[in-house]
């Protein structure tokens, strides 16, 4: 089939090298020409394991084109809507400007026939609204909507083997079977697999990307409340998400207690789906997302509070380093990272802080100058009062007091992700710190 992906940031870039990777011939379109041309070039603008690869074979294949002219979707029957919905300065509802936008621009060149397929976050009404506009303005073309369940450090596989489908299709039974066969021969691959497909309508399909959100987030901020009470007690949340976890009903991923959830989709989509609730009549159905939010924001504050006491009081002109910048591991992606923003308090306190991470110093290094930066874990380090390791990268998981004690100047380490093993840290002499455990 010959589709169109219009954004091409972070989910339009995956999505469009990977349908172009499955066969598709595939054209991106995005407004940025500095990223288009990267795109172009087989070049990722952004960290993604995998997608450097299909990039590469994809656009050697002829497959997998990209432009700034919303004019070359011509021919494409397919056109999927991938671009960003931030939250609106000031409020926590999300900015649809973006989706809007790509919309009315792709409308001139629609023909009847076609299927626009909405895989943005967005608030829910959102498509049929869209849908109105799309078959007003061209008789005969109609909208889906297809959420993305994409998860960073993992988005090349989980576009071409997803754990499961989502198309919300027309309230119009004729019109729904036509858009439910375009959707089913362009994941063709994934079905053959016997992919769990849900066709549903508009309005579930967008609750269903935010609703998961909401219980992932939900989930972590959970474990995490526990955890400020294990500290308090002497208990052991590590432990104690081990035995709930067997609890089939319960389940131990998304059990564990750290410094919480960051990134680009989960902190704005819980706020996002608050305010639509709002606005909906129904704020108090969602009203529990805010204590969410608050104890997930409440873990950065503890970290900062305990260096500020491992410190005996005060953080001025002392010696920090930060292990890990990126909100995850495998990403450099910096937007809400609780890491990030743990080191800007403890700068803001008139700490030394020296961080370093494998992708993100780029990114991170371009919003917060202020911050020392440095390649490696070494120079981070070096006669550092306290270290702390706050992104859970593989090597950083692995890391042994051997490897990093002669550098420091106080065996002090705080494991903000409850990755290392506290005996063997305690054991070589070091006051090992953690989220939830004695």
């Amino acid at each position: 089939m010959k589709i169109s992906v219009i954004g091409c940031g972070y989910l339009g870039a995956v999505h469009a090298a990977a349908m172009a990777e499955l066969g598709h011939e595939v054209v991106g379109i995005d407004v940025d020409e500095r990223k288009i041309e990267a795109l172009a070039a087989g070049r990722a603008p952004f960290f993604e394991p995998g997608l450097p690869e299909i990039l590469t074979s994809a656009g050697a294949s002829g497959r997998l084109s990209f432009s700034t002219d919303m004019a070359d979707v011509k021919g494409a029957t397919v056109h999927f809507i991938a671009v960003g919905t931030p939250q609106k300065a000031g409020s926590y509802s999300a900015d649809l400007t973006y989706v809007d936008a790509a919309v009315d621009s792709l409308i001139p060149h629609l023909k009847s026939g076609d299927l626009v397929v909405g895989k943005s976050t967005v608030p829910v009404g959102t498509a049929a609204r869209l849908a109105d506009k799309v078959t007003s303005a061209v008789p005969g073309a109609n909208l889906a909507w297809n959420p993305e369940f994409l998860r960073e450090g993992f988005a090349v596989e989980d576009t071409i083997s997803p754990d499961r489908l989502v198309y919300g299709v027309s309230p119009v039974a004729e019109v729904a079977e036509v858009s439910t066969n375009i959707l089913n021969s362009v994941y063709a691959k994934a079905l053959a697999e016997e992919t769990p497909l849900v066709v549903t309508d508009y309005a579930t399909a967008e609750l269903v990307k935010v609703s998961a959100n909401a219980f992932l987030a939900t989930k972590i901020s959970f474990i995490n409340a526990i955890a400020e009470i294990a500290e308090v007690t002497g208990g052991n949340v590590t432990e104690l998400a081990d035995a709930i976890g067997f609890d089939a009903r319960i389940g131990r991923r998304f059990l564990n207690a750290g410094i919480g959830f960051g990134g680009g989709c989960l902190p704005k989509d819980i706020r996002a789906f608050g305010a639509r609730a709002e606005e909906l009549g129904r704020g108090e159905s969602l009203a529990f997302l805010k204590e969410v939010d608050s104890i997930n924001l409440r873990r950065r504050q503890h970290v900062v509070d305990l260096v500020v006491d491992l410190l005996g009081g005060q953080a001025f002109n002392k010696r920090v380093a930060v292990l890990g910048l990126a909100f995850k591991p495998d990403s450099d992606d910096i937007r809400d990272s609780p890491a990030l923003d743990i080191a800007v308090q403890l700068n803001g306190l008139g700490a030394i802080v020296t961080a370093t991470d494998p992708e993100a110093i780029a990114n991170a290094s371009a919003k917060h100058p202020q911050l020392h930066f440095v390649p490696s874990v070494a120079e981070a380090v070096e006669q550092a009062e306290v270290v702390l390791l706050l992104t859970e990268w593989k090597e950083y998981r692995a890391l042994l007091p051997a490897d990093i004690e002669a550098g420091v100047g106080s065996k002090r380490i705080i494991d903000g992700r409850n990755v290392l093993d506290s005996a063997t840290w305690r054991a070589a002499g070091w006051e090992y710190r953690a989220m939830g455990r004695p």
